[in-house]
């Protein structure tokens, strides 16, 4: 059965690796990159819905890369990095960073003007500005680029470790596909489901606690 799969899975570990250190090893990859791009995206999508020269700088290039998946990426990475960790880090870092700033310029573009102007009537720098007014006004579509881009980076780094990995738990489905180990696939999906599910339930709460003034 499934269960005793499980069992003998969770005592004996997979290739060499105790489930744990697979597990951990999907989601260092996917919070890693996934933190980056939020480091990197808010900030640049603040700057392009601000300023019209940044937008007309960088708008063409993300323009660009809406319409491509962020796996076909993946044998250039590959290609370039190697199959280490840096590879899977930075393709999900591309991924994570396109929703961020494209959600996050679309929320300061909604900011209403009389909320800015009031801001500027009260004295406040510009910098005091974008922290005070124009960030808080613009965070529920921070929040939607964020969630979108925690559910890509969980299936980005599972394809990615398919291809391409020693560990983790797209590396287990696929090594336990190659040699008809019919029973771990099982339990390798569902793994990555319940986790997508508990990611999906930390993001929402993480939602409601930071936008509780919206009055939901």
């Amino acid at each position: 059965t499934l269960w005793s799969e499980f069992s003998s899975l969770a005592a004996k570990g997979y290739a060499g690796k105790t489930l744990s250190e697979h597990i951990l090893a999907s989601l260092f990859r996917t919070f890693t990159g996934l933190g980056l791009g939020i480091a990197f995206g808010v900030p640049i999508g603040l700057l392009m819905g601000s300023s019209k020269a940044v937008n007309a700088v960088l708008g063409p290039i993300f323009s660009f890369l809406r319409p491509i998946p962020p796996i076909a990426f993946i044998p250039l990475m590959i290609l370039y990095f190697g199959i280490g960790e840096f590879s899977k880090v930075a393709l999900i870092f591309l991924a994570a960073l396109y929703y961020v700033v494209l959600n996050t310029s679309a929320g300061v573009r909604t900011v209403p003007q009389d909320l800015i102007r009031a801001g500027l009537n009260l004295g406040l720098t510009r910098a005091r500005l974008f922290a005070k007014v124009i960030f808080w006004a613009a965070l529920p579509h921070i929040m939607t680029g964020i969630k979108t881009a925690m559910a890509i980076s969980w299936a980005i780094v599972v394809a990615a470790e398919m291809i391409a990995a020693q560990a983790g738990l797209g590396f287990m489905v696929m090594d336990a596909t190659t040699f008809f180990r019919v029973p771990n696939v099982y339990i390798g999906i569902i793994i990555i489901g319940l986790i997508g599910v508990a990611l999906e339930a930390v993001t929402m709460a993480l939602d409601r606690k930071l936008l509780h003034w919206l009055g939901r």
